[in-house]
């Protein structure tokens, strides 16, 4: 399911069709499929396809139901519709397609603004009230689905990319705004919602309704905020209870990810995460499943590959496996590609690999599961053990140490003075999110702004991005809303035993090679973007010195010229280039044509 797109005018005046059909065409990847628009007044509904549950005409989009009088556009999937479809049906309701689709609108039909409650999935929606001019906007769980909106006085666009918005005309304010600039540079390149780098575009945060009435008045729910603490009807568990509801609730999860009209397959990257999803699947019965992994040339001493462990996964299951190897020659390309597939600048390296990956793959598949996730969730990561050691009070400097790229005096030292955001606006967002309540430790805490904040807008905004792009559709069993919830409350010891994932470790121990269990944590490895050099470095050189660059004078020429000097002297905590960083913003706005 692909791309949505919309306009809402509050003033009364009828939509731009021609507005939302760019913005959608824009999409054409993400829906090669098929597309569709509908307007009715003040509201245009735009839609681009990519078929995998009911492949029929029923379930194209704009999907208008005109015994309730709703239209709707709807990007994701919800792997309980064949469930919801049999209560509404229950309930009386009439059904013209086999799909998903049909069921949100329906869902919504019947339980209004709840409806969202009842959806198991990854979403984003737009639904229009015939008879009130209403329009409704939801965004799942964990924002695996995104939505972007432009706002000016009494009109509202929303699409499943920041440049559709742009496409869309209608002077969307495109100058940098100056507090996401601040967390890009500091909170390793995540901008948290609602802001995007540009301050005419927003973003709608996960797991929200949004109303906006025709008299112009708006209001929202946030309708799932997990507890990260110890459920009172748990307090009894062993370890062994844990791993065993755990393993019930990810068999559950990828299961529910199966739920397809076309084949599905999996995105090996050999580690223990994507490796159980393997596991789980053969077990459920999976035959002839399908894998894929990547892997690059070594450089500057760094491995490119871990093909060894994915390739013993696809022996022990049966799979059948692709090896995909990228010279490093050929990654500038790419690259490119990646940057203008991104809706926001991602200074992540592993993006080219996904890019890579997807197209690959979607010669294969239109569907694929992945195993992102499960360090947010259950602890994989380094920054997690030294909050177990202190109380809930310091996690903030604790947290900060290990994952902030720069400090308040850092950027002065890197954005000129006219960009420079007052105060810490990184620090500062960190902090209150950490001190809010319902988190039990300081690794609740921590885990808890992972999960919703980090995860959404660094892999999993990669993922979709990437995998999108060439029409394929990623699934992520590790965030089933219900697996999430579970492991929110599991203990955090249990979480962080074994050097992080102890609990899912155990768990794989169970079905799982012991060669992929106790090794090394691996990483989505592109070296070519750790090190910069030749072509590379060049592009970044250019893009740092380009027309653009010089007018809009981000960054302080004497800190560039030092970088570039010595362009892989200076990392941030968590490894990435700092040169980078500065290279991939300019490269990004520069493809997107903002002056």
């Amino acid at each position: 399911m692909c791309g949505l797109a919309g306009e809402f005018r509050r003033d009364g005046s009828r939509a731009d069709v021609a507005a939302v059909e760019r913005m959608a065409a824009t999409m054409s990847d993400r829906g090669p499929d098929d597309s569709g628009v509908w307007s009715q007044g003040p509201t245009a509904l735009g839609h681009r396809r990519l078929k995998i549950i009911d492949l029929s005409a029923a379930s194209g989009q704009p999907l208008v139901d005109a015994a309730s009088g709703l239209t709707g556009v709807f990007n994701g999937c919800i792997y309980n519709y064949r469930e919801l479809r049999a209560e509404l049906q229950a309930k009386g309701h009439r059904f013209f397609s086999s799909g998903d689709s049909e069921v949100v609108v329906k869902a919504y039909a019947e339980w209004g603004l709840d409806f969202v409650d009842h959806l198991i999935g990854m979403f984003a929606v737009a639904i229009t009230e015939r008879d009130t001019g209403r329009l409704v906007l939801a965004r799942d769980r964990l924002g695996i689905k995104p939505l972007y909106l432009a706002e000016s006085p009494g009109v509202v666009r929303f699409a499943s990319t920041l440049p559709a918005l742009l496409a869309g005309g209608g002077g969307v304010d495109t100058t940098i705004d100056r507090v996401a600039l601040a967390h890009y540079l500091s909170f390793h390149s995540i901008v948290p919602p609602p802001r995007t780098i540009l301050r005419g575009v927003t973003k709608l945060p996960p797991a929200t309704v949004r109303v906006y009435e025709p008299d112009g008045s708006t209001r929202e729910r946030v309708y799932w905020d997990p507890a990260f603490t110890r459920a009172a009807e748990r307090a009894d568990w062993s370890e062994r209870d844990w791993q065993d509801a755990l393993l019930e609730s990810l068999t559950t999860a990828v299961r529910r990810r199966m739920v397809a009209d076309v084949p599905v397959g999996v995105l090996l990257s050999g580690g223990l995460d994507s490796s159980l999803v393997v596991a789980l699947l053969a077990g459920e019965g999976q035959a002839g499943l399908s894998t894929f992994s990547i892997g690059f040339d070594a450089v500057g001493g760094r491995e490119g590959d871990e093909f060894v462990y994915s390739d013993l996964i696809a022996k022990t299951f049966g799979t059948d496996h692709h090896q995909i190897k990228v010279p490093t020659g050929d990654l500038l390309p790419p690259l490119e590609a990646a940057v203008a597939a991104m809706s926001e600048p991602m200074v992540s390296h592993d993006c080219v690999a996904f890019y890579l990956l997807s197209q690959e793959v979607a010669r294969h598949v239109k569907v694929v599961q992945s195993g992102q996730g499960a360090d947010e969730i259950l602890g994989g990561y380094h920054w997690y053990p030294p909050l177990a050691g202190v109380d809930r009070e310091q996690a903030l400097e604790t947290y900060a140490k290990a994952f902030f790229d720069r400090d308040a005096a850092g950027l002065a030292g890197v954005l000129n003075p006219a960009w420079l955001a007052d105060g810490d606006p990184a620090r500062e967002f960190v902090a209150a999110h950490l001190a809010r309540p319902g988190a039990a430790t300081a690794v609740d805490a921590g885990l808890r702004i992972d999960t919703q904040i980090m995860l959404t807008d660094d892999p999993v905004k990669r993922v979709d991005n990437m995998t999108m792009a060439h029409g394929l559709e990623a699934r992520v069993p590790f965030l089933d809303h219900e697996f999430v919830e579970l492991a929110a409350s599991c203990p955090p010891e249990l979480k962080l035993a074994q050097g992080g994932k102890g609990v899912l470790k155990e768990i794989g121990r169970r079905v799982l090679p012991h060669e992929v269990i106790d090794r090394p944590k691996g990483y989505f490895p592109v070296p070519g973007l750790t090190h910069l050099e030749g072509k590379l470095l060049d592009r970044v050189r250019d893009a740092l010195s380009a027309p653009e660059a010089r007018r809009r004078d981000l960054f302080r020429a004497d800190y560039v010229d030092a970088l570039l000097a010595d362009p892989n002297a200076e990392l941030t905590p968590l490894n990435g280039n700092k040169l980078w960083q500065l290279g991939l913003l300019e490269m990004w706005l520069q493809s997107h044509g903002i002056d």
